[in-house]
């Protein structure tokens, strides 16, 4: 079975199988690989987290391997450090073979809803495929209530090229601005993603620019404290872990970049 007969399999499935499927998509119309994998991922983005058949997980975990690892994948051996354990690295962080990267989630902690949306809670639940959700689904459904900000938690990554996934929600920014407990609230997403990954053992993790996006965090604040709380851990604790700062945005390339080259 070839990309293309992988995706009609898994469309059909996921469109028949989601009775609001014809309400979301029923005027759009793939007729080549690349609208037919938007359509894939946009049956992804809403299906409820419910159980599906192994036929089905083994042809999508054979599209995602395929998808994935078509593009070209980066590893720490291909960084460079700008301090002693740190790293910055701009890209796509669906495309880092790490130990585990930092998905900024909502407090629903199931990913994305949103058909197609393009956040970092949606590529990432899109390209580990719809385990992720399910397992996401049991943790939460255990929990038994919504995530609390400034924590985390930790998951397979399954078709991703990384081991693991650790999830944290971070502080939504309003029109009240930025404040001492959003501030607070953000230092501990990165110091309990940190926690997570030493209790672990693991050796890398990468950090998106957790807030910032759909949550309105201020860019050059959150970058300021995403540094501090990450050199204070590692110094508080003589954590042996290497951070990747993952930045999508030139933006944020240039402010981690800047606030790096001070004081070295």
């Amino acid at each position: 079975m070839d990309q293309e007969a992988r995706l009609d399999y898994l469309i059909d499935y996921l469109w028949h199988k989601n009775p609001k499927a014809d309400a979301h998509f029923g005027q759009y119309k793939a007729t080549n690989i690349e609208e037919k994998t938007a359509l894939f991922q946009g049956l992804c983005n809403v299906r409820q987290p419910e159980p599906v058949t192994d036929e089905f997980v083994k042809v999508q975990d054979a599209f995602l391997t395929q998808w994935n690892n078509e593009r070209e994948l980066t590893s720490l051996r291909n960084l460079e450090d700008v301090r002693p354990q740190l790293y910055v690295w701009q890209g796509d962080i669906t495309r880092l073979a790490v130990d585990a990267i930092v998905n900024a989630a909502n407090s629903d902690m199931l990913g994305c809803t949103k058909a197609n949306h393009e956040c970092i809670d949606n590529r990432i639940h899109t390209r580990a495929g719809v385990q992720l959700r399910l397992e996401c689904h049991e943790l939460m459904k255990a929990q038994g209530r919504k995530e609390p900000m400034g924590k985390a938690k930790i998951t397979k990554a399954y078709n991703l090229p990384s081991n693991y996934v650790i999830h944290t929600v971070g502080p939504f920014i309003d029109a009240r601005g930025v404040s001492p407990l959003k501030e607070q609230l953000l230092a501990s997403s990165y110091q309990s993603c940190l926690a997570l990954a030493d209790a672990y053992q693991l050796d890398t993790i990468a950090f998106c620019c957790i807030s910032t996006g759909e949550f309105n965090f201020p860019n050059q604040r959150a970058a300021e404290i995403a540094i501090q709380m990450v050199e204070e851990y590692l110094r508080k604790t003589e954590s042996n872990l290497h951070v990747i700062f993952n930045v999508f945005k030139d933006e944020d390339l240039e402010i981690y970049q800047s606030l790096l080259a001070k004081n070295e």
